[in-house]
């Protein structure tokens, strides 16, 4: 069976909200933060549904013994979330990652064989820097199925490309836009997260 890209938008009404809240031009910087920390934590726990692995079993309850889900503490969850933007999603989705390791910057040297990898990204508007990333960790044994993409907003031309090139990858976001204007931003869109959360570019000597 031929394998293509998986690309969920949970239609959750907090999820709407806070997409609205980074739609709106007159969100104040603390609050669109807000937003992409909520949206985090929302799609991650989305993403979470169907692919963390966890098994039952019987544990001693006050009453006799009751049989209960586990996550398996034994399989290895790495979270990369890509800077700066992709931090605030990941700051949301930490508060349902039951354990993880976070890597900043780039893939891990090393990944375990079992490992499952989660990315924030802020959005995804041609996918070309997302895309650079996936084939990273492609290169380290990392295939879709170990993977999840949470972002805020992805554009269809982004969405073509990584469907065309990691088609066994499942995306989880608040919304596709389709239209992308002539420097490449998504319309509607959410604006540059950069500069609507205040950030600078700090230069180094």
């Amino acid at each position: 069976m031929a394998m293509s890209l998986r690309v969920v938008v949970p239609p959750h009404p907090l999820i709407g909200h806070w997409l609205t809240m980074l739609r709106h031009r007159e969100t104040p910087a603390a609050l669109y933060a807000t937003a992409l920390q909520e949206l985090g934590r929302w799609l991650t726990y989305e993403a979470l549904r169907d692919w963390l692995p966890h098994r039952r079993e019987t544990v001693p309850g006050l009453h006799g013994n009751t049989e209960g889900t586990l996550v398996e503490a034994s399989v290895p969850l790495i979270a990369i979330p890509v800077l700066p933007a992709g931090l605030e999603l990941w700051q949301g989705g930490r508060s349902v990652l039951p354990d993880s390791s976070l890597c900043l910057g780039s893939c891990p040297q090393e990944i375990e064989a079992n490992a499952g990898v989660i990315l924030f990204v802020d959005q995804i508007r041609d996918g070309e820097a997302t895309l650079k990333l996936l084939q990273e960790l492609q290169s380290k044994g990392v295939d879709g199925r170990r993977l999840r993409l949470i972002t805020a907003l992805c554009a269809s031309p982004g969405l073509k490309l990584l469907g065309e090139a990691i088609p066994d990858l499942t995306l989880h976001t608040a919304c596709i836009d389709e239209g992308v204007g002539e420097q490449g931003e998504i319309r509607p869109g959410i604006g540059d997260p950069v500069r609507r959360l205040n950030l600078r570019s700090c230069g180094h000597d």
